[in-house]
């Protein structure tokens, strides 16, 4: 299918260029390809959040209409602590998993494992200073001692922070809910800081801190059997059981 050149003048206000059109095509699917991962998963994620606030609205009314509660738009829904404590209650979850997994993949190993680190392969990270001088080494690196053990553990950090945000935000939705539950049943609503104390607060992060390491260890372990032929998650198709590592 060709290009017509009168339409693409409209639409760009530029006469038509086949070769810059080739070379603009070119790296949009260069962009498309170095980059799918990220855009499917962003893809993913907004499709699911979208089908969790409609269903979740529909939810949220169907409760307030069995409570003789009048009905909310789709707006105020989104700033009740009904819809807060669902969404951050599984984030908190998530970035616990994934911070608790990257700094336990460097301190310990698992033989077999394409999720582990080979105990046998030298150290990569010994000699930072050394490597700060390296073409193409981050500029953060040469910034001294201090900030080359911060940035060498960035990726921890900023997951742990993410986890913390996170958990602090289902708290406080978790409060306000409970707060409003209190409230209807003509009880005395606790405090964001009583809440800490509250056995239902960390029921819900419980339920989920245990899926997310039971997920974890059975890929571990899983991965020490079984392969996902092109997956860096897994080792080779033909790897023996013991080799450890991608």
């Amino acid at each position: 299918m060709g290009v017509n050149p009168d339409l693409f003048l409209r639409v760009s206000g530029r006469p038509w260029d086949p070769i810059r059109f080739l070379r603009m095509s070119h790296s949009f699917r260069r962009f498309l390809r170095d980059n799918g991962l990220s855009l499917t998963l962003a893809a993913l994620f907004l499709l699911l959040i979208l089908g969790q606030i409609l269903v979740g609205w529909q939810h949220y009314n169907a409760e307030n209409a069995a409570h003789s509660a009048p009905a909310v738009g789709l707006p105020a829904y989104l700033t009740t602590g009904a819809f807060g404590e669902a969404v951050f209650e599984n984030w908190e979850s998530e970035f616990l998993q994934m911070a608790a997994y990257v700094i336990l993949t460097a301190c310990f190993i698992q033989r077999g494992s394409a999720e582990s680190k080979d105990p046998e392969a030298p150290a990569r990270d010994d000699d930072l200073a050394a490597q700060a001088v390296q073409p193409g080494a981050p500029g953060v690196l040469r910034w001294g001692p201090v900030w080359r053990a911060l940035y060498a553990r960035s990726l921890g950090i900023a997951l742990g922070l993410l986890f913390m945000i996170s958990f602090f935000l289902h708290w406080t939705q978790s409060a306000r809910v409970a707060a409003q539950d209190a409230i209807e049943h003509g009880a005395i609503p606790p405090t964001t800081i009583g809440y800490l104390t509250d056995p239902q607060l960390w029921f819900e992060s419980f339920q989920n801190w245990q899926s997310e390491f039971l997920s974890t260890a059975v890929l571990v372990i899983l991965s020490i059997y079984l392969q996902q032929r092109e997956s860096p998650e897994s080792k080779g198709v033909a790897e023996p059981h013991s080799q450890t590592g991608d």
